[in-house]
């Protein structure tokens, strides 16, 4: 049997979807978890994925993310620095609703 939605009748601070979107709504965050996906990934090796995103900016996200647990970080210490990006279970948790975002967005592409 589903679960059924309980009805909110203001998208308040107590509403699930804004509770959502404050975590993945920034222009760059599906992006970067549909990239990292179920493996992991290099600073370099995302950045060039991502067209468009400025280094500072990726930066951000990533702290973003990791702060909030979707990101998993493991710094090595050599030089040049090596750092490593996988998605936590949150992280994981996420990418059924992406691949639903990116079927819609094939289906109505024009």
């Amino acid at each position: 049997m589903e679960k059924k939605l309980k009805k909110i009748n203001t998208s308040d601070e107590n509403c699930p979807v804004r509770k959502t979107m404050s975590l993945v709504s920034g222009k760059w965050t599906l992006l970067i978890l549909f990239q990292i996906n179920d493996r992991t990934i290099r600073y370099g090796e995302l950045k060039k994925t991502i067209p468009g995103i400025s280094e500072k900016m990726l930066i951000q996200q990533l702290n973003f993310l990791v702060k909030n647990e979707f990101v998993s970080k493991k710094a090595y210490p050599e030089i040049p620095p090596k750092v490593e990006y996988t998605l936590t279970n949150l992280g994981l948790k996420t990418l059924p609703i992406i691949e639903q975002l990116a079927k819609f967005g094939l289906e109505n592409l024009k």
